[in-house]
C-alpha cells in the first residue's frame, strides 16, 4: 500500500516508520526532521530498533492510496486543504480531540475513518524517533459500523506489524479517548507535572471530575459511556504513562498552541448543561496560551 504519513512529528514518524517496514511511505512533515530522513533514512530507537528509507517531504504527495493524518487538531483544517488536491484512496485520523474527521471528511472525496492510538513516541532529534511504548490503533468508520475500507486499512497496518483492531463502536472509542485526555493533559499543562501527579490526591480528584463531566457529555450525544468507565480508564492511563509528559504539557512549555479547543474545550461546546471543571480547565489553557 501507498501511504502518506501528513504530520510526521513523534507518532507520526514511528507509524510511518512501522508501517514502511512493508508498504511505500512517505512522511509529511518540517526540516530538519525531513531533510535529515530524505538524507540518511528514519532510525526508530528504544522497544524496537531499526531503520528504514521512507520518502520525506515537507508538502502533501500527488497521490497515496491512504494518507494518515497525525496533525495537531488546529491544523486539521490547513491539512484538508492541501489534501484536497491529492488523489486518495482513504484517509485514516489518529489525531487528538474530536471533530477532525468531520473537518477532513468536508474537503475530500474519499473515505474518511477515525482513529485512536496508543503506541508512545518522542522526537529525539531530526532523524530519530524513540520508540517508548507498544499500544494499539483501533479503526473504524467515525460513525460506528463496518466498512471494506476500514479492514483494507486495517490489515495493511496489521500485515506491518502495528497491533491494530478494527471497531465497530468507533463513537464510543472516541468519547472514552476524549474523556482521558480532558482528565489529563490540561490538569497536568497547568500544574507543570507528570501524568503520574494524577495519580492521588487533589490531582486524581480533578481528573475523575473532569472526565465524568465527558461521559456525561457523550452520553447527551447519544454514546453510552458510564461515568465510572471513563474514571477507571482514566485512572489506568495515569498508570501505565506515569512518568509521560502530556502532549498538551510539551505544547505549554514549548510555547506553542494547544488542542485545548478539540479537548476541553469541545467538552464545553457540546454540553447541553453545565460542565464547570472543562470550562474551568479551557479558560485557565486559553489564560496561559494569551500571556505566551
Amino acid at each position: 500500500m501507498d501511504i502518506a504519513v501528513v504530520g510526521a512529528g513523534s507518532l507520526g514518524s514511528l507509524l510511518g516508520g512501522l508501517l514502511a517496514r512493508e508498504h511505500d511511505v512517505t512522511l509529511v512533515g518540517r526540516d530538519p526532521h525531513m531533510q535529515r530522513v530524505a538524507a540518511e533514512g528514519l532510525r526508530v530507537a528504544g522497544v524496537e530498533q531499526f531503520r528504514v528509507t521512507p520518502a520525506a517531504r515537507t508538502d502533501v504527495p500527488d497521490s497515496a492510496d491512504l494518507a494518515v493524518v497525525a496533525v495537531k487538531s488546529h491544523d486539521t483544517a490547513a491539512v484538508a486543504d492541501q489534501l484536497a488536491g491529492c488523489e486518495l484512496g482513504a484517509c485514516l485520523s489518529v489525531q487528538n480531540g474530536m471533530g477532525n474527521e468531520a473537518t477532513l471528511a468536508a474537503a475530500l472525496d474519499c473515505p474518511v475513518l477515525a482513529g485512536t492510538c496508543t503506541y508512545g513516541a518522542r522526537l529525539d532529534e531530526p532523524g530519530t524517533v524513540a520508540f517508548t511504548g507498544r499500544g494499539e490503533v483501533v479503526l473504524g468508520p467515525p460513525a460506528g459500523g463496518r466498512s471494506e475500507t476500514a479492514e483494507r486499512v486495517g490489515a495493511a497496518f496489521g500485515g506491518a506489524g502495528v497491533e491494530t483492531t478494527v471497531a465497530a463502536d468507533m463513537p464510543s472509542r472516541l468519547w472514552a479517548k476524549l474523556a482521558v485526555n480532558a482528565a489529563i493533559n490540561a490538569a497536568t499543562a497547568l500544574a507543570r507535572v507528570e501524568n503520574g501527579a494524577l495519580a492521588d490526591g487533589p490531582g486524581a480528584a480533578l481528573a475523575a471530575d473532569a472526565a465524568r463531566e465527558t461521559a456525561r457529555v457523550a452520553r447527551e450525544q447519544g454514546v453510552d459511556l458510564a461515568d465510572e468507565r471513563a474514571v477507571e480508564l482514566t485512572r489506568q492511563v495515569v498508570r501505565d504513562t506515569a512518568a509521560n509528559r502530556s502532549s498538551m504539557l510539551q505544547d505549554v512549555e514549548a510555547g506553542r498552541a494547544t488542542e485545548i479547543d478539540a479537548i476541553n474545550g469541545y467538552v464545553v461546546a457540546a454540553a447541553d448543561g453545565p460542565v464547570p471543571v472543562n470550562e474551568t480547565l479551557t479558560r485557565l489553557v486559553r489564560t496561559r496560551e494569551r500571556a505566551d
